[in-house]
Parts: structure tokens; C-alpha cells; sequence
């Protein structure tokens, strides 16, 4: 955490959340970081807005590619009295080696990633056998309706700030080499969140 910028009081990420997260986003927070356990990689941990949901014991090392929101989380933890390792680097190559974490933990980020097949394999990798992913985001919807309304945000946010409204990253973890334990959806399958697990 050398030489990271000194962050303002709140970050614009942070007021944005305010809005978004107690109604619409605090559950799957919620339900992915409950669900985390040993050490435990959080990949794209922002500003730490799930720092408060790990069970104590979990030991977290986090994972940021803007080195302005990395020291906002670094706030968090040492604010809240929470130990956290953090890295600033990027998410399609993580810098860990293989099999290193019983956890990987990812929020509402797969949707601003370039390309989501990538950083779902780096995640798997970095799993050690048996261990856990851990996923929340805002997904492809069922009804059509909404649907069509994404794809047209899609032809808006893709260009404008990589923002996907109509990635499933659940489909892509079907076909590869991993269990899925449980998922949860709300508001019309707009939010997903899913746990899967890396085979022994």
C-alpha cells in the first residue's frame, strides 16, 4: 500500500452506492461474503463496501486495479479494525499463484470487467481444490421486456465505461469444471448471486 494517494473524505463511488446498495445491493453482499471462510481473495474490492459483511475469522488479502479506491479500502479496513492485505493490480491477471486461497470473492465487478471468460479462470486458478467462488452482480433479466431494455443500456454503457447489463456469468461457470452449490436471485433475476466449488 506504498505511495498510494491520500483519498478524499468519500470517494464518487462510494456516494453513487449509497443510493444503490441498502435496497438493491447490500443482500448479495451479504449472502457471497457470509459464505467466505480462510483466506480469502476479494477480487475488485473497490473501496472495502463488503469489508463489514466477513465472518471475523475470515483472513482477507484484496485485489483493486485503481489505486485511488485501493487506498479508500484500506481506510475501511483499518477504520473498522479489520487486518487487510491489498494489492493494486488486475483482475484478468492476479497476481497469486496457483491454488493459494480457500475463497474468491467478487461484487458487482464481472460486469465492468473486459472480458469476464478471463477473469473467471483466474479466479478458478487461484482457488485451491475444493475451495470456493463466490459471485454477485447484476445479470441478464428473464423477462424479455427487460431484457431488451439492457441490451439497449448495453449499446450506451459498453462504449461509454465497459458496463454490461447482459452478462450471466453463471452460464459460463456451467461449463466449466466446478459445482454450483447454491445461487440467489432478486429483482426479476436482475441480481444473481452464486456459489460454486472448485473440485477436491
Amino acid at each position: 500500500m506504498a505511495n498510494l494517494p491520500l483519498p478524499a473524505r468519500i470517494s464518487g463511488y462510494d456516494l453513487g452506492m449509497l443510493v444503490l446498495d441498502r435496497p438493491f445491493l447490500r443482500h448479495g453482499r451479504r449472502w457471497v461474503c457470509r459464505r467466505a471462510h480462510g483466506r480469502t481473495l476479494e477480487v475488485a474490492i473497490g473501496t472495502g463496501l463488503n469489508l463489514t459483511h466477513y465472518p471475523a475469522d475470515v483472513q482477507i488479502t484484496g485485489l483493486e486495479l485503481n489505486p485511488r479506491m485501493a487506498a479508500h479500502a484500506q481506510r475501511r479496513a483499518d477504520r473498522i479494525g479489520r487486518r487487510l492485505k491489498l494489492t493494486v493490480g488486475d483482475a484478468m491477471s492476479l497476481p497469486h499463484p496457483d491454488d493459494t486461497f480457500d475463497a474468491v470473492v467478487c461484487t458487482f465487478a464481472l460486469c465492468g470487467v473486459g472480458d469476464e471468460q478471463v477473469v473467471l479462470d483466474e479466479m478458478l486458478r487461484v482457488l485451491k481444490p475444493g475451495g470456493d467462488l463466490l459471485l454477485s452482480d447484476h445479470v441478464r433479466a428473464r423477462p424479455r421486456p427487460l431484457r431488451w431494455l439492457q441490451r439497449l443500456a448495453d449499446a450506451i454503457t459498453v462504449p461509454l465505461n465497459g458496463e454490461h447489463w447482459t452478462r450471466r456469468p453463471l452460464h459460463l461457470l456451467r461449463s466449466r469444471n466446478v459445482t454450483i452449490e447454491a445461487t440467489h436471485t432478486r429483482a426479476f433475476g436482475i441480481l444473481e448471486s452464486v456459489h460454486a466449488r472448485k473440485p477436491a
